[in-house]
C-alpha cells in the first residue's frame, strides 16, 4: 500500500473514532440532596380569610413545624429529612414564595424555618384560583435542589376555584407528574351564600381539589382546633400516612358529589363577567 493510501486510511480512521456517536459522555451525577419528602404548603391569603384567620392560619403552621410530634414524625424518616416551601396564593396571577425551599432536618432548622415565617409580613389579595396555586406549586419541584421520595403540595383554603384554569382538569395534570396533593379546607364560619360560599366545602376538596398517591384532607372546624388540624396533617405528610378516620380519606366518587364548576357559576352570577 503507498504511503498516500495509508495515510488516507489512518485519516479516515481517526475519523470515525472520533465521531460524537462513538464518544462515550458519563451521565451526570444526581447532585440534588435526597430527602423522605419535598412539601409545599400552599396557603390561602385571599380576601374571603379575615385578618384574624390569617394569623391564626400563620400561627398554626408556626406551632406545627417546631412541635414534638412533627419532630419525632422527620426523624422517623429513611433519610431524617424534609425539603420545605411556603408559598401564599389568591387569584390566578398572584402566587408569592414567601419561604423558598428549606432543607428541614432537626429542631433547629425547623425553628429557623418557623422564625422566617413569623417575620414575613401576612397579606391579602383578590379572588381565589385553586388551580393557579397548584400550577405555580408544581412548578417549583422542577429547581428545588432536592429529591423527595415524595413530592406533595398541601393546599389550604377557604372557598372555591373562581378564577383561572378550571380546577378539575389542573388537578389531574398535576397528579400525572406524580405529585400528590393535599388540603386543608377551612370551614371556620358559617357559610354566606351572598359571598360565594358554600356549605360543603369539604366534598369540593374531596372530589375536586385532593387526589394523587395516599392523598387526604384534615378540615379544619373549630378556631380552638386549628393549629391542631394543622399539626395532624403535617405529621401525617411527614410520616407518608393516611388518617385513620375514613372520613379523611379521599373517597372513590364519580362523578363528583358536588360540581367543581360551582365557584365560576357563582362568580359569574354574583357579579357576572368572566376572569
Amino acid at each position: 500500500m503507498s504511503r498516500p493510501l495509508r495515510r488516507l486510511l489512518f485519516l479516515a480512521i481517526a475519523a470515525i473514532a472520533l465521531t460524537p456517536a462513538s464518544i462515550t459522555i458519563p451521565a451526570p451525577a444526581d447532585e440534588r440532596m435526597p430527602v423522605d419528602i419535598e412539601l409545599v404548603l400552599a396557603v390561602d391569603v385571599s380576601y374571603s380569610m379575615d385578618t384574624d384567620e390569617q394569623a391564626l392560619q400563620r400561627e398554626g403552621y408556626i406551632s406545627a413545624l417546631t412541635s414534638s410530634e412533627f419532630l419525632d414524625a422527620l426523624r422517623k424518616g429513611a433519610h431524617g429529612r424534609i425539603a420545605v416551601t411556603y408559598v401564599e396564593w389568591a387569584g390566578f396571577s398572584d402566587q408569592k414564595v414567601i419561604i423558598p425551599w428549606q432543607l428541614i432536618d432537626g429542631r433547629a432548622s425547623a425553628e429557623a424555618f418557623a422564625s422566617r415565617l413569623a417575620e414575613a409580613p401576612i397579606r391579602r389579595a383578590y379572588r381565589t384560583s385553586i388551580s393557579g396555586a397548584l400550577l405555580f406549586s408544581a412548578g417549583l419541584f422542577q429547581n428545588s435542589g432536592f429529591k423527595g421520595i415524595r413530592r406533595v403540595i398541601d393546599v389550604s383554603g377557604d372557598g372555591t376555584n373562581n378564577q383561572g384554569d378550571l380546577i378539575e382538569p389542573t388537578r389531574d395534570d398535576v397528579i400525572a407528574k406524580g405529585i400528590t396533593i393535599n388540603g386543608l379546607p377551612i370551614i371556620l364560619k358559617t357559610p354566606n351564600t351572598s359571598m360565594i360560599d358554600i356549605p360543603d366545602l369539604e366534598l369540593y376538596y374531596e372530589d375536586c381539589v385532593i387526589g394523587g398517591p395516599g392523598a387526604f384532607m384534615v378540615p379544619a372546624r373549630e378556631r380552638s382546633q386549628f393549629a391542631a388540624a394543622i399539626r395532624n396533617k403535617l405529621v401525617l405528610e411527614v410520616a407518608g400516612m393516611t388518617p385513620r378516620e375514613r372520613s379523611l380519606i379521599v373517597p372513590v366518587v364519580s362523578p363528583p358529589r358536588i360540581s367543581c364548576t360551582i365557584g365560576e357559576r357563582m362568580w359569574q352570577q354574583r357579579w357576572g363577567g368572566g376572569g
